[in-house]
């Protein structure tokens, strides 16, 4: 049967506790037909992921990209530091119900994971349901406005 999900242009960045897991993602992603960016790291070298969390959510309030994945070691900086951009719904997940339904309850653009706490299969199932689930709109359009209400 033929994939008939949506391809969506991806951002993904991370930090250094992330790499492994972040090259996996990217070339699931690349094998599902997504076109991918990689905004680094691209060492395991000591660094500090809103380096690399920034040019993600950048991009993606640009308009350049669709959706983000960031990953750091537990995954709770890089979604603090999504979340400062005003554009960026990010979430914290740890399962797939959760990337569901961060997608339909609150059209989060940005997936997080944290890399030292998520084995390599499950973050590619949380990544492509996240991708795949359709935003409910109805009730949930009107909490949504509420947060740029500050």
């Amino acid at each position: 049967m033929e994939n008939t999900n949506p391809k969506w242009r991806v951002a993904l960045g991370g930090d250094h506790a992330a790499l492994d897991l972040k090259n996996e993602i990217i070339v699931f992603l690349k094998d599902q037909g997504h076109e991918v960016t990689d905004y680094g790291p691209n060492s395991t070298d000591v660094c500090d992921y809103p380096d690399y969390a920034h040019p993600v959510c950048n991009a993606i309030e640009e308009g350049k990209h669709d959706f983000g994945v960031l990953i750091c070691g537990s995954g709770i900086g890089i979604s603090i530091a999504a979340n400062r951009h005003k554009g960026i719904r990010a979430a914290l997940v740890w399962n797939s119900e959760l990337a569901e339904i961060t997608r339909k309850h609150n059209n989060s653009n940005v997936i997080c994971l944290g890399a030292r706490f998520v084995a390599p299969f499950h973050a590619k199932k949380m990544v492509e349901t996240f991708l795949n689930a359709p935003f409910d709109e109805g009730i949930h359009v009107p909490r949504l406005a509420k947060l740029n209400t500050f």
